[in-house]
């Protein structure tokens, strides 16, 4: 399923496909979105939302990610690699310099990340909204544990 196919929530919150807990680690958690394209950041906002997440910002641009990366109280951030002509690279680096946990998406694989980052997670397009789930529930358990 692509994050713009995402399931539409039953009342409460729950989607059919990936039924919530209420030991969710996402619910309630904080998350930026530093996505250029507007369609895929609204699809992202909307799912992640319907999945009990908070969206704490959504940056289109290197300067708003840039801001929001340092001023933001977040918990988890899922990171474009390419925003229009920029690369994440500053936003990557102001993120980690505050300690909280990111993921990149990307069209462009592994190979696209910032060489610094080669070991960070990924989630690669077309999303599912499956592995998102996945992926930000690993990383905020890491986050936790380390």
């Amino acid at each position: 399923m692509s994050v713009s196919d995402a399931p539409h929530p039953r009342p409460g919150g729950a989607s059919s496909d990936a039924p919530q807990r209420p030991s969710d680690p996402l619910l309630g958690r904080r998350v930026l979105i530093v996505e250029d394209d507007p369609y895929i950041s609204l699809a992202l906002e909307e799912t992640l939302t319907d999945f009990g997440l908070v969206v704490a910002g959504s940056a289109r641009t290197l300067s708003q990610a840039l801001l929001l990366a340092r001023t933001a109280a977040f918990d988890i951030a899922l990171l474009d690699v390419n925003i229009g002509p920029d690369r994440i690279d500053p936003v990557a680096d102001a993120i980690s310099a505050r300690q909280i946990p990111f993921v990149f998406t990307t069209g462009c694989g592994r190979a696209g990340l910032p060489e610094s980052y080669l070991l960070r997670p990924i989630i690669e397009k077309p999303f599912y909204v499956e592995e998102i789930l996945r992926t930000l529930r690993e990383q905020l358990a890491l986050a936790r544990s380390g």
